[in-house]
């Protein structure tokens, strides 16, 4: 990535944009079989719906792609809550109409409420997959609402919607039931070992000094030009336990380094450090071998070489990473059995998130949004314009690729909307006037929906053009089941989806926008802090208090890393007389950012040490010098974040201090009695520690030079 936002920096004009789709457009594990299933759900809905006749065809087609496809179990928990999702708009549509259909101003009043609920569910609620369902239900039913009908055919026209897109989430649970074993599936560790894989082979050429296969060099370019945002969707919506996906969120991030950094060994002479690439590679190896088998790897102590070289920069920092990793991965195993829980409450179980009522952020997203697709209803309304309706419907659609807005993503939507209509205008024009069956039809809505299948299987970065592009084909041509005479319905719906990502555009990106490089900044600056809070607890002497706080705490960094890591994909693409600038702070945040992440989840540890769980005693003593470096750590964090705020602080020396106390209460001998069973547990508090103090000493020196 950094090869290519210096390419993207010095020349606009440069092949940067066709070696960007070249890499997104390669072909990974198990997006082949991805995109056959989804071409193949879409396919059959519409083959059903053409049949039969069935209104809404274009939103039961689109809407297979949203579904959720990581695994069996995930495919059948989300088609049961999109269906529940559904049945709850439903509902809400008709008690509704109940109130206002007689009322023109309780209408618009309904509507407004309406638009902001669709927004505001799909920020707060926990399961995005049913935010999304309520929301599209609903903003299907609002143009409905409008029409000069009797209220026998709006009831009958939701309950249409209700069915249709139920149609459409039960044929892709069938679909995924059958095919899900036959094709290969995206998986997070699969994913995981080919970038590990890559880097293992890459050393051991270097280690032994033979020239570096081709397509292995290739394959490094292209995964650290392609980052780490397509594990990142992933491990969001796995249902695996939180201390799981905290540190194999951390574990990605760190792999996403060490990409990074191998791909810039190929610019320097390692010829003398050949014995350390060879165990380097060893120790990837092992990784790679524990990580498929699901079992806890050995700790990697880090090594301490005195020689220097060209290349022993970027080697430290490799071995530092991957030590980093087995570390981690040894914690996700020991400390998931002890993982915290509300009175037995499962935490997957949770319908907010867990700041649903306090961060204002989401009250913000849902009124831009509401204003936004507010505008657009009043607009269509003032010029008498009803055909380009399809305009709510795109700004609910735009919403789901805009939080965290910025001109990259509007650009992905407006060009998709136009691509896609031009698609579907032009298949009018020469394609569907010589097709004289369902046959005809189905080729070119195969052939679209496979380009669009395959370039949502891309990155975040470039997904949403396929979403907008199968979106705007789709209400055009799969509407009616009759050959159009007329471009005029083209014409509308492709207006109204133009109008519909203008508002958003206007709302989102100028009225409240923020350029990505001073969000991103922010969001750093905002997540360090919670780490000084998270650092500081438990405050509360009351289990159930402390054990929500913590829960609240760790959800609020996840989410804030995450953001902070796709706000870093998006200042890529955003051009300006600060660009230089801006690309600088971006590569100095990808540099922190796994760091931070790799120290959170090194802390929840501590969090269990401090509030005394069973499994996690330690001698009073050693807890009084944790309790130390704690708090030193946390004025450290401090330091960090008014650094980067601007803020000119300095806090000493006392967090390695604090670190050299720590060691020598653990190495103080236990009781006799004891000494076995807590052999272990100091060992485990004593390396942790040591590796947090360096991890944060390494962020702070190099944040205080930056």
């Amino acid at each position: 990535m950094a090869t290519l936002a210096q390419s993207m920096g010095d020349s606009p004009r440069s092949p940067w944009l066709w070696e960007f789709l070249k890499q997104e457009l390669a072909p990974f594990p198990g997006r082949s079989g991805l995109v056959a299933r989804i071409l193949i759900t879409s396919t059959l809905v519409m083959i059903i719906v053409m049949t039969f006749r069935l209104p809404y065809g274009a939103l039961c087609a689109i809407f297979t792609f949203s579904i959720t496809r990581e695994s069996e179990q995930a495919t059948i928990r989300s088609s049961g809550m999109l269906v529940i999702a559904f049945i709850l708009a439903a509902a809400d549509a008709l008690v509704g109409a109940m109130f206002v259909l007689g009322d023109p101003a309780l209408h618009l009043v309904w509507v407004i409420g309406t638009l902001f609920m669709m927004f505001y569910w799909v920020s707060v609620l926990t399961n995005y997959g049913a935010a999304v369902a309520f929301g599209w239900a609903l903003a299907t039913v609002i143009p409905l609402f409008d029409n000069q009908v009797s209220a026998e055919r709006k009831v009958e026209g939701v309950l249409w919607i209700l069915g249709v897109l139920t149609l459409a989430t039960l044929v892709t649970l069938l679909v995924e039931l059958v095919l899900a074993k036959i094709t290969s599936a995206v998986d997070l560790i699969r994913l995981l070992d080919d970038r590990l894989g890559s880097v293992q082979n890459l050393l051991s050429c270097y280690g032994q000094d033979c020239p570096v296969d081709p397509a292995t060099e290739s394959n490094i370019r292209r995964l650290s030009m392609v980052g780490t945002s397509r594990l990142r969707a992933i491990l969001q919506r796995t249902t695996c336990s939180a201390h799981y996906r905290e540190t194999m969120g951390s574990v990605v991030a760190l792999v996403g380094d060490l990409l990074d950094t191998a791909a810039a060994l190929e610019r320097v002479e390692f010829s003398a450090d050949q014995n350390r690439i060879r165990v380097l590679a060893q120790d990837v190896g092992s990784i790679r071998s524990h990580l498929r088998s699901s079992s806890i790897p050995p700790l990697i102590e880090a090594r301490n070489h005195t020689e220097r070289s060209e290349a022993a920069p970027l080697l430290n920092k490799m071995e530092s990473v991957v030590s980093i990793i087995a570390e981690l991965l040894m914690s996700s195993h020991s400390l998931s059995a002890h993982d915290i829980s509300l009175s037995g409450e499962d935490r997957a179980s949770r319908i907010f998130v867990s700041d649903a009522l306090v961060n204002p952020e989401h009250s913000k997203f849902a009124l831009r949004g509401c204003l936004a697709a507010g505008l657009c209803y009043l607009t269509y309304h003032l010029i008498d314009w009803p055909t380009i309706s399809t305009a709510v419907i795109a700004c609910f659609f735009t919403a789901l690729t805009t939080i965290g807005s910025s001109r990259r993503k509007q650009l992905l939507l407006v060009s998709g909307t136009i691509a896609g209509g031009l698609a579907g205008v032009l298949s009018q024009l020469f394609i569907l006037p010589h097709a004289d069956s369902i046959a005809g039809f189905t080729l070119p809505f195969m052939m679209v929906t496979a380009a669009a299948a395959w370039l949502v299987t891309s990155t975040p970065r470039l997904s949403n053009f396929g979403f907008q592009f199968a979106f705007a084909y789709n209400y055009v041509n799969l509407q009616e089941f009759t050959i159009q005479t007329s471009l005029t319905p083209a014409r509308d719906r492709l207006a109204g989806m133009l109008l519909g990502v203008f508002m958003m555009w206007l709302v989102f990106d100028q009225l409240w926008g923020t350029p990505a490089s001073v969000a991103m900044r922010k969001t750093l600056i905002a997540t360090i802090r919670l780490l000084v809070d998270f650092e500081k607890e438990p405050v509360s002497r009351d289990a159930r208090t402390a054990i929500e706080r913590n829960y609240f705490l760790r959800d609020s960094i996840v989410r804030s890393f995450d953001q902070v890591r796709s706000l870093a994909d998006v200042v890529l693409f955003e051009f300006g007389p600060c660009r230089q600038q801006e690309l600088a702070l971006r590569d100095k945040v990808r540099r922190w950012h796994p760091q931070f992440r790799a120290l959170f989840a090194l802390r929840v540890a501590s969090w269990n040490y401090r509030a005394l769980l069973p499994g996690f005693q330690l001698p009073e003593a050693v807890l009084l010098a944790m309790k130390e470096f704690d708090d030193e750590l946390a004025i450290a964090l401090v330091e960090m974040a008014n650094r980067i705020e601007g803020t000119s602080t300095r806090s000493g020396n006392g967090l390695k201090n604090a670190l050299e106390h720590l060691e020598q209460m653990i190495a103080i001998p236990a009781p006799q009695e004891s000494q076995e069973t807590l052999a272990t547990q100091l060992h485990i508090a004593r390396v942790r520690a040591r590796r947090t103090g360096q991890l944060a000493d390494s962020l702070l020196q190099d944040i205080r030079r930056s």
